[in-house]
């Protein structure tokens, strides 16, 4: 499969989120939709029809977890659309929690901004290989 175009990012910190616009839209040239909540991206995901989705974990209100799981529920994500966490939490423990949602890849925050979208990009690349 070809290399993804569509991200859809969600994250509470204005701060982060404009630093992911960066990273993912002005570096890596991805047409991305950004959204401050997981309600927000309830809302967006059917219509922007993303390839992947990055989820803050832990946002008020919807968590990372919650919002993947009401995502799940809308039947928004298919088996092609890659999801991925993003949190500063990385302990074993709860990577294993994420296997068990579904989740494979996590990517550490903070996370490097010229790099994010090559990250992304090889993660997309082992997804569909």
């Amino acid at each position: 499969m070809s290399a993804p175009e569509k991200v859809l990012y969600v994250e509470d910190d204005p701060d982060i989120r404009e630093i992911a616009t960066l990273a993912l839209r002005d570096v890596g040239g991805f047409t991305l939709k950004t959204c401050e909540s997981g309600d927000e991206a309830l809302r967006s995901v059917q219509a922007f029809a993303p390839q992947v989705i990055l989820l803050d974990v832990m946002m008020p209100g919807m968590n990372g977890p919650e919002t993947l799981a009401a995502l799940r529920e809308q039947d928004a994500i298919t088996d092609s659309t890659l999801v991925m966490f993003m949190t500063a939490k990385v302990h074993p423990d709860e990577l294993q929690r994420y296997k068990k949602m579904g989740v494979e890849h996590v990517i550490s925050k903070p996370f490097d901004p010229m790099t994010l979208a090559d990250e992304i990009r090889l993660i997309w690349d082992g997804f569909n290989g």
